[in-house]
């Protein structure tokens, strides 16, 4: 039997995809509890121009993340910190001061994407990239000051 699934399924197929069952796995389970439906012509007709408008919105958006990416190319931005003598931060900064910095200057910025290795405890100018996209980051200078 073959169905078009609804949902990703763990060693099956993903989202869109076409896959062969066994008849009982798909009238018992798959398409009762609304993972997959049965692939009829109609259905299929319906999934290829599903896909191509999907297809369609992922490249805008890649390409405004893209536009957006060049934007943020040479930013930077200025976090203010307590720290001692020696240069090393009272606590450190992560994503969520990052993310903040960011807003501060008009870029919105999801503390979702930021992409650290480690948090920042010592002053200084730091490199960090920013995710827009699937394929798609763009690297900002995060200064660390003293407050």
């Amino acid at each position: 039997m073959k169905v078009i699934l609804v949902e990703d399924i763990h060693r099956l197929g993903s989202r869109g995809d076409v896959v062969t069952v066994k008849d009982g796995y798909g009238r018992n389970f798959l398409i009762p509890s609304g993972k997959a439906f049965p692939a009829t012509p109609g259905a299929l007709a319906q999934l290829e121009i599903k896909v191509q408008v999907d297809e369609a919105r992922v490249k805008k958006d890649k390409r405004a993340a893209e536009e957006a990416a060049e934007r943020l190319k040479g930013v930077s931005c200025t976090v203010r910190v307590q720290a001692d003598e020696g240069d090393k931060l009272y606590g450190s900064v992560g994503e969520r001061e990052i993310a903040q910095a960011m807003d501060e200057q008009g870029h919105e910025t999801d503390p979702n994407n930021v992409i650290m290795e480690e948090h920042i405890k010592l002053l200084g100018v730091y490199p960090v990239k920013i995710r827009l996209f699937k394929d798609v980051e763009a690297e900002i200078k995060v200064w660390v000051i003293r407050e």
